[in-house]
């Protein structure tokens, strides 16, 4: 009977202990999951362009508008692209060194002035050809009047060869920087046919050095002050 007795008390004791540790447990995880759900931040995002893509991280999450999640003790990075505009880069933290996130963020997201001063072309970085029937001397001596109209310094120019090359122009931006050149081979003698190319590239990064050619790439659109020389020089040469 004592060893019946025993065992009920030592089962009774054991569930005990097991359903008190499991209790135990599951209040641990709850807390933890508390503390974290709970730790996080929410801010509405907002920006004046709709569609513009929000980035968070370096990953897409939406556009236009969404809800955005700071980490407890943790940071992210919010970077805001749209064509036409300045692309935006905002942190927010969620640490207790720093000021609390925002519960609600508007971005007035602000126009490229790179995009606004140039036109998308299909003009830039092609041959075009440009036949002459003045002969050499008097066409040579038109093409030079009209590339230095647009560019005023001829970098290397050799009328034997016909061939011209303007030094690059340079031009800043608030997050960009373009320089164009006019560059012109003569490609037939006879009949006389020049190829003109209107060489147009950017950096993405202002004040980036007009030397810098491992920053530069090709750029599908020129500066407007640069956009009617092709036409100019194929009205003038005939």
């Amino acid at each position: 009977m004592k060893k019946k007795l025993t065992l009920i008390l030592t089962l009774i004791i054991t569930s005990s202990a097991i359903a008190s540790n499991h209790d135990f447990k599951n209040s641990t995880v709850n807390s933890t999951t508390r503390e974290h759900v709970f730790g996080k931040k929410k801010i509405d995002f907002g920006c004046s362009v709709t569609d513009a893509e929000i980035f968070v991280n370096g990953k897409l999450l939406g556009k236009g508008n969404m809800e955005l999640l700071v980490p407890n003790k943790g940071c992210i990075m919010v970077i805001v692209k749209r064509i036409g505009y300045l692309t935006e880069r905002i942190e927010f933290c969620n640490k207790k060194s720093m000021p609390k996130p925002p519960r609600t963020y508007y971005l007035e997201m602000r126009r490229d002035d790179s995009f606004d001063a140039s036109i998308q072309t299909d003009i830039a970085n092609v041959d075009i050809e440009l036949k002459s029937t003045m002969g050499k001397t008097k066409t040579w001596k038109l093409i030079n009047q009209i590339v230095l109209s647009y560019i005023d310094v001829i970098e290397m120019t050799d009328k034997e060869t016909g061939y011209l090359r303007t030094s690059w122009s340079l031009k800043t931006f608030i997050q960009n920087t373009v320089r164009t050149r006019i560059i012109i081979k003569e490609s037939s003698s006879d009949p006389l046919i020049f190829k003109v190319k209107l060489v147009s590239e950017s950096s993405g990064m202002p004040m980036t050095s007009v030397k810098s050619d491992e920053l530069y790439k090709e750029w599908d659109r020129v500066l407007r002050s640069y956009s009617n020389i092709i036409s100019e020089l194929q009205a003038r040469i005939k």
